[in-house]
């Protein structure tokens, strides 16, 4: 029976937006693979880890007929990469084994039942539903993204906490170093609630939203968040757990700050960097009226040293701080430039936007 007809392109579209969550090796060998539906012209890709599932529709079914069946996501997507850009592809499934053809190439992979296949559960009910254009919910994960944890044993730091608080939907990240925390408005008013979106959750969404106005729908139930946009839709198992109280974390009242270019200090942290080692990437910053020193040394004592002119009239502080934690912050931002706010040199640094209160990122200082 033939499942699909279609250009490459047209059939590599939905493959690449299901395969990225697929794991290469997996305690359930069916977890390789996606599973494809058809139902008439309309044909469903499918994907998860269990944790994370991504659905897409595409009208590119050949006939009638519904079928299903699931086959090796990694190998497919190679097929289709590989193959030349002109021509129609067809996939046809007969005897368990699923047959692609364009032109003279022709590949015969194996399946697996569809059956078989384990999808997640999706949620009956949702505590709360939000609206937001994908720019602004991609922007919104782009701006804390950075600051989640990797694997931490404190499991629900490895996420992003997201927050609904009357009009404002609020994205907050740390990984106990550094916490970052960034808001968008909402047209709806919501009653507060909070959440924990796993790690590659985030992730897989920062690559699947575009830089568009078209509208992604976010509904958020007890243990599970759905996202709907174009012919999207991704659901996602939440992190159980309660995330540090953020508004404790970001420090207020510090008198002395200044506002500096952006790109001149990410440019000197940079040369800055070059100085330190793998194991210790310290750096110290001197603050005093009208200067900021920043240093770092290694242990073949080997030193670097920057000097930058500030707008400062406050304490002098000698603060360090781990310098990939500011060039991460300074990489991702966009504005030309940036507030920083110091209590003294054992207190937490605050970085902020001038003039935008959105956006606010406290780095621990270190020990130098």
């Amino acid at each position: 029976m033939q499942l699909v007809k279609s250009t490459r392109d047209t059939l590599l579209r939905p493959l690449q937006i299901v395969s990225g969550i697929v794991e290469r090796r997996h305690t359930m060998p069916i977890l390789a693979n996606i599973l494809i539906r058809k139902n008439g012209e309309s044909v469903s890709f499918l994907s998860t880890d269990t944790e994370v599932q991504i659905t897409t529709l595409a009208n590119i079914g050949s006939g009638p007929e519904e079928a299903g069946t699931t086959v090796a996501a990694r190998k497919l997507l190679d097929i289709l990469r590989a193959l030349p850009e002109s021509g129609d592809v067809t996939m046809t499934l007969l005897n368990k084994r699923l047959t692609v053809q364009s032109g003279k190439s022709r590949f015969a992979l194996q399946t697996l039942a569809a059956e078989e296949f384990p999808t997640v559960s999706v949620a009956d009910t949702y505590n709360a539903t939000v609206t937001l254009p994908q720019k602004t919910l991609k922007h919104l994960f782009n701006m804390v993204h950075f600051a989640m944890a990797q694997q931490d044993i404190r499991y629900y730091l490895n996420g992003l906490l997201l927050v609904l608080d009357g009009n404002n939907v609020i994205a907050v990240a740390t990984d106990g170093h550094r916490l970052a925390f960034a808001q968008v408005t909402a047209e709806q008013t919501f009653e507060r609630q909070e959440v924990i979106i796993p790690r590659k959750t985030i992730l897989e969404l920062q690559r699947l939203l575009e830089e568009s106005d078209d509208e992604v729908r976010l509904d958020i139930a007890a243990s599970q968040v759905k996202l709907t946009f174009a012919d999207i839709e991704l659901v996602s198992k939440l992190v159980e757990g309660k995330f540090p109280d953020y508004t404790r974390v970001i420090p207020k009242g510090y008198k002395n700050d200044f506002t500096i270019s952006r790109d001149e200090l990410l440019r000197s942290l940079q040369r800055a960097a070059i100085m330190t080692s793998d194991k210790f990437k310290g750096v110290r910053c001197m603050i005093s009226p009208g200067s900021m020193k920043i240093s770092s040394t290694n242990a073949d004592q080997e030193e670097a040293v920057e000097e930058l002119e500030i707008d400062y009239g406050g304490d002098t502080i000698d603060i360090g701080f781990n310098v990939t934690y500011l060039l991460d912050v300074l990489n991702n931002l966009k504005c030309d430039q940036v507030n920083i706010s110091l209590g003294d040199s054992n207190s937490s640094a605050l970085m902020s936007i001038p003039e935008n209160g959105d956006f606010k990122y406290v780095v621990m200082p270190m020990r130098i």
